[in-house]
């Protein structure tokens, strides 16, 4: 299974103005505050079939994002998901990921272990670094390598900034590239996000959790956001993830495309955090 971030959800996650380098045109996204919080969303199949032959699945996300733009912001996030099919029968996927993310946006530190069936199955371990005139990606593991890139990408909660603030904007794409250490810790996607019109606050049939006071007094926008490896011309995404996505960071009304199957994301339980005294 892939992870993307919800990071994007931080999540999160899990856009910038423009391709990476532009400047921004949604202004400063530093005026855009996440709050910290803990979050669980429970995930059922709402398309199966495809080449993998799904019949049915079911899982959870959980995560907890703390931090603030002056301490920089951390990231625990877990998915079990149970994979039901007719050729393969059960299979049960574990995904641990840590991340820690600079405030400035400028470095990454990114940690995953995956299982299958209780069994290990892959290890990433690295660290990230951004600069004005390259891009670097050092690995501890599945094996020790430096890899460098001439342009720099966005992290993901850079990248969910951006988003915000475009979306505050009235913009209604946003195209970045974006690095979040998923896979195999080596891969920078490029990221289309497409913003759907503004929904006003208590509005619309909402989660219970998704009621409380922290949430009902603030805007939401819908937003769908594709992952394609780097080319040119008209590409398929590998992965495409559709949210609603409040202007606190925090998601709702997950969807989740893996091209062979979908689910879907409900919110389950929320617990929003004290916000710092971070003056940025």
């Amino acid at each position: 299974m892939h992870r993307r971030r919800f990071a994007a959800f931080r999540l999160a996650g899990l856009a910038a103005a423009a391709l990476a380098g532009a400047a921004p045109a949604a202004g400063e996204p530093d005026v855009v505050r996440l709050t910290p919080h803990r979050v669980v969303y429970d995930l059922a199949l709402v398309k199966g079939g495809g080449a993998r032959g799904m019949e049915g699945a079911r899982g959870r996300i959980a995560f907890d994002f703390t931090g603030d733009a002056c301490e920089g912001y951390a990231l625990n996030y877990r998915q079990v998901t149970v994979l039901e099919g007719g050729e393969t029968g059960t299979r049960t996927s574990d995904l641990r990921t840590t991340t820690f993310e600079s405030g400035d946006g400028q470095t990454l530190r990114f940690k995953t272990d995956s299982q299958l069936e209780g069994a290990k199955r892959s290890a990433v371990d690295g660290e990230a670094e951004r600069r004005s005139d390259r891009f670097s990606i050092r690995l501890q593991q599945p094996q020790r390598e430096t890899l460098s890139f001439a342009d720099a990408p966005f992290f993901p909660t850079a990248h969910m900034k951006r988003l915000i603030a475009a979306a505050r904007a009235g913009d209604t794409t946003l195209n970045a590239k974006v690095f979040d250490g998923s896979d195999d810790g080596r891969k920078v996607y490029d990221t289309l996000a497409v913003i759907g019109r503004r929904i006003a606050p208590g509005t619309g049939n909402v989660e219970p959790a998704a009621s409380q006071d922290g949430l009902a007094r603030l805007s939401r926008w819908p937003v769908t956001l594709s992952y394609f490896a780097p080319g040119e011309g008209e590409r398929t995404p590998v992965y495409t993830i559709s949210f609603e996505l409040y202007d606190n960071g925090v998601s709702r009304a997950l969807r989740l495309d893996y091209g062979d199957f979908i689910l879907t994301g409900e919110l389950q339980n929320l617990q929003l955090q004290a916000e710092s005294a971070c003056p940025r």
